[in-house]
């Protein structure tokens, strides 16, 4: 339910600060599991739960018709009695551009 017109209103966002519309933040961060999903597999858990987020920044807007991907790097694993906690950094990347447009730590949870 953002309508700002950054996001709704391509006419008047020819003249915004990015020169046209963009994408939500929060869509972008939405596209993780889709775009990060497969970079890896973890085999041998039971059961991996999705725990949160540590830090979520948007470095730089997604403009509408812009590509992007995603590359995931795991940089934290640590042992509990119950299983494993590991972080995932996530970058989205946008084609041509120097800056991510999202930079994501994800949090899960490995049962074993």
């Amino acid at each position: 339910q953002d309508h700002q017109w950054i996001h709704t209103d391509p006419e008047r966002a020819k003249s915004g600060p990015f020169g046209t519309t963009i994408a939500h933040g929060y869509l972008t961060l939405s596209l993780l599991p889709m775009l990060a999903g497969n970079i890896f597999t973890i085999e041998g858990p039971r059961l991996v739960l999705n725990y949160g987020m540590n830090k979520v920044r948007f470095p730089n807007p997604v403009k509408v018709g812009a590509r992007i991907r995603s590359n995931a790097v795991i940089t934290s694993i640590e042992e509990t009695p119950k299983g494993v906690n590991m972080v995932v950094t996530n970058t989205v990347e946008i084609e041509g551009e120097a800056k991510p447009a999202c930079v994501a730590e994800n949090l899960r949870v490995l049962v074993f």
